[in-house]
C-alpha cells in the first residue's frame, strides 16, 4: 500500500472512526447494514436539512439561507413545548438511522462526520429526556432555566437580527419583519416552558431572577418605543437605499406585540420570585444531581465525576501559581499570596484604561494592536492558514450586566458575515492591559474565530455541530500558543495575565463543582476567585452567576485544554525529530470539532501517517 504523504494524512484527518464506547448498548453486537458512500452522503444531507429547519437562525448566521433553504430566512426556531417535542422526535429518527448503519467501509472523513452527529444527538436526547432544560444541540449553552439573565430569546433574537440577519434588499427587510412578527410567539413559547418547569418545582436562584427582571425590563421598555429592534432595520434599509415603510411597520410590531410578550415573561419571573431562594447550585433543585451529571458529560465529553473535576482544578491551580511566582518577583511584587499580588497588579495605573467612552475607545484600539501582533506570528504555528475574518463589537448594553467579559465565534463560510469578538464594556474596569491581550487570543485569534473557520472546509453539519470541551479547550490552547510564539517575551505582566487566565479556568473547575455538587454559596464562589486568583470581583460576580445558570459549561475549558496538550505531548514522544508543531496543529484543526475520544484517534492517525507508532 502506498504510504500517505504528511499533507495527505493531514487532509484525511477530518478523520477517523470513533471508539467502541460510542456505541449504545442497544446496538452493540447487533447487525448493522453497511452504508455505501452515496447513502452516507444522502444521510448527512438529510440530517443537515432537518437541523437547519429546526434552527433557521443558524442558516442565516452561516449565510446559507438561500436556494433550498431560502424559506428559512423569515423564520425563528420554535422554543415552545411543541417545538421542542418535534425537535427531539427528529433527533431520535436521525439517530435511529445512524445506529442501524455500519460505517466501517467509508472513508475516514465521512465516518467521522457520521460519528460526530451520532455523539451529538445521543447526548442531546439525554438532555431532552430530563424533565426540564434548555438543551443545546451541537452547542455549549445547556441551562436548566429556559429564561434567565444569560439565556432566552429576549437576548438572542435582538442580537441575531442586528448582527447576523443581513439586510441588502427589500426581500431581506421583509424577512426581518417576518422574524420580528414571529418573535412574540417565540417568547410565549418560552413562557409556557417556564411555567411548566416552575410547576415541577424548578425555580431559579433569586439573585438570577432579579438580574433577569432588570434586563428584561430594559428590553421591554426599549421595544415599547420601537428602540433597537426598529433602529437596526431603519439604519440598514437607509444605507442600502431600500424604499419602503420599514420604520412604521417595525415599530407597530415592536410596541404592540413584542413589548407585551416581554412583559408576560417579566410577570412570570415576578410570580416565581417569592418562592426563590439564594441557594446557587443544582443540588437544591428537583432532579438537580441528574441534571448536573448530564451537563458535565455534555460539556466535557468525559465521564469525570464532580469530585475528580474539583481535585483537578485545585492541583492545576497550585502548579500555575508556582509558575507565576518568579514573574511576580521580577515585577517587584513579593508580599502576599499570588492572588493578592495579581489583584495589586490589576490596580496598577500603568495597565488601566480610562473611564467612560474614552476608555472604551482605548480598549478597542488596544485589542486591534494585540491582534496585529499575533497575526504576524501565525505562519510559525500553522501549515494551513485561514483568513481570521473578524469584527470586534461591543455587547448590547442591555445584555452587559448578565454577560461575561467577552465571547466570540466564527462568521459565515462565504465571508459576508465576519466572525465576532464581543466585548463587554459596561465599565472599563472590567479589563486591563494585563488581561486583555490574552482575552483577544482566546475569543478571536488564534482562538474561537480562527478555529471556527477551519470547519468551513468540512461538510456544513460539521460547522453547525460543536463540542464545548474542544471549542473552549482549543481557545485555551490558543492562549498557550500565543505565549509560546513570544508575544509576551517583552511584556512579563502580559504573561502573568495569560497564566492567570489559565488559572482562572482551573478555578472554574473548583467553583462549578463547588456550587452544584458541594453546596457552596454564590459568595463562596466569588470569594474563591478573588482570594486564590486575584480575579476582578466585578468580573467574577457575573462569572459565578453564569455557572449557576449554565451548570457544567465552565468545566469544559481546562479539561479540553489539558487533553489537547496531552495529545501534543503524546505526538512529540512518538515522533521525536519528525514532530512539527504546524502539523500537529493542523491535525487538531482539520479534524474538526470533535469529542475528546475522537480527538485522540485523530492525533493517532497523524502520528501513524508521519511514521510514528500511535
Amino acid at each position: 500500500m502506498t504510504a500517505l504523504t504528511r499533507r495527505q494524512a493531514l487532509a484525511s484527518i477530518a478523520a477517523t472512526s470513533t471508539v467502541a464506547a460510542c456505541s449504545t448498548p442497544a446496538t452493540v453486537g447487533s447487525a448493522r447494514r453497511p452504508l455505501a458512500k452515496a447513502e452516507a452522503d444522502a444521510l448527512i444531507d438529510r440530517v443537515t436539512d432537518r437541523f437547519l429547519r429546526f434552527n433557521p437562525e443558524s442558516a442565516t448566521s452561516l449565510n446559507v439561507d438561500k436556494g433550498r433553504w431560502a424559506e428559512l430566512r423569515g423564520r425563528l426556531a420554535d422554543r415552545g413545548p411543541a417545538g421542542q417535542a418535534r425537535y427531539a422526535a427528529g433527533l431520535r429518527e436521525d439517530l435511529a438511522s445512524l445506529d442501524t448503519a455500519d460505517f466501517s467501509a467509508l472513508d475516514h472523513s465521512t465516518r467521522t462526520t457520521l460519528e460526530v452527529i451520532r455523539s451529538t444527538y445521543r447526548t442531546a436526547l439525554e438532555g431532552f429526556a430530563l424533565p426540564y432544560a434548555d438543551v443545546a444541540v451541537g452547542g455549549w449553552r445547556n441551562s436548566p432555566y429556559v429564561v434567565i439573565q444569560n439565556t432566552g430569546a429576549y437576548l438572542d433574537v435582538p442580537r441575531f437580527l442586528d448582527t447576523d440577519h443581513l439586510v441588502e434588499n427589500a426581500a431581506d427587510a421583509e424577512a426581518y419583519l417576518s422574524r420580528l412578527a414571529a418573535y412574540p410567539g417565540v417568547l410565549d413559547g418560552e413562557l409556557a416552558r417556564m411555567q411548566s418547569a416552575a410547576a415541577q418545582g424548578l425555580i431559579p436562584p433569586g439573585f438570577l431572577i432579579d438580574k433577569a427582571i432588570a434586563q428584561m425590563t430594559r428590553s421591554a421598555a426599549d421595544a415599547a418605543k420601537g428602540g433597537a429592534l426598529v433602529d437596526s432595520l431603519v439604519r440598514r434599509t437607509r444605507e442600502k437605499n431600500i424604499p419602503g415603510n420599514w420604520e412604521a411597520r417595525a415599530r407597530s410590531v415592536a410596541s404592540s406585540q413584542v413589548a407585551p410578550a416581554l412583559q408576560r415573561q417579566i410577570a412570570e419571573l415576578r410570580r416565581q420570585r417569592p418562592s426563590a431562594t439564594d441557594q446557587a447550585g443544582m443540588w437544591a433543585r428537583p432532579g438537580g444531581d441528574a441534571f448536573y451529571a448530564w451537563a458535565l458529560k455534555a460539556s466535557t465529553t468525559t465521564s469525570m465525576t464532580p469530585d475528580e473535576i474539583h481535585r483537578l482544578g485545585l492541583s492545576t491551580l497550585d502548579s500555575l501559581h508556582a509558575r507565576m511566582e518568579p514573574l511576580l518577583r521580577q515585577l517587584g511584587l513579593t508580599q502576599g499570596s499570588v492572588g493578592q499580588r495579581m489583584a495589586a497588579l490589576a490596580k496598577d495605573p500603568r495597565y488601566a484604561f480610562s473611564e467612560g467612552d474614552k476608555g472604551r475607545a482605548e480598549i478597542m484600539a488596544f485589542i486591534q494592536e494585540r491582534l496585529g501582533i499575533i497575526r504576524a506570528q501565525l505562519p510559525r504555528a500553522f501549515r494551513t492558514l485561514v483568513k481570521g475574518n473578524l469584527e470586534v463589537k461591543r455587547l448590547p448594553p442591555e445584555e452587559e450586566p448578565g454577560a461575561p467579559g467577552a465571547y466570540g465565534g466564527a462568521g459565515s463560510p462565504d465571508g459576508k458575515i465576519p466572525g465576532k469578538f464581543w466585548i463587554n464594556l459596561r465599565t472599563t474596569d472590567l479589563h486591563s492591559k494585563v488581561s486583555l491581550p490574552d482575552l483577544a487570543h482566546h475569543e478571536a485569534i488564534p482562538g474561537h474565530v480562527w478555529q471556527g473557520e477551519y470547519t468551513f472546509q468540512l461538510p456544513l453539519i460539521r460547522t453547525l455541530l460543536a463540542f464545548n470541551a474542544y471549542s473552549e479547550g482549543w481557545a485555551l490552547y490558543a492562549e498557550q500558543l500565543a505565549d509560546e510564539l513570544g508575544v509576551f517575551d517583552d511584556f512579563p505582566a502580559g504573561r502573568l495575565g495569560y497564566l492567570q487566565s489559565i488559572a482562572f479556568r482551573a478555578c472554574r473547575l473548583v467553583v462549578d463543582t463547588g456550587l452544584h455538587a458541594k453546596r457552596w454559596t454564590r459568595e463562596q464562589g466569588v470569594q474563591f476567585f478573588v482570594e486564590r486568583n486575584g480575579s476582578n470581583p466585578l468580573e467574577v460576580a457575573s462569572e459565578v452567576d453564569r455557572y449557576c445558570s449554565w451548570p457544567g459549561q465552565a468545566c469544559g475549558y481546562e479539561i479540553g485544554h489539558q487533553e489537547i496538550v496531552r495529545q501534543r505531548t503524546r505526538a512529540q514522544g512518538a515522533l521525536g525529530s519528525a514532530y512539527d508543531l504546524k502539523d500537529f496543529n493542523d491535525a487538531v484543526l482539520l479534524g474538526g470539532n470533535v469529542p475528546m475520544d475522537v480527538l485522540a484517534l485523530n492525533v493517532g492517525e497523524y502520528i501513524g501517517a508521519t511514521g510514528g507508532k500511535a
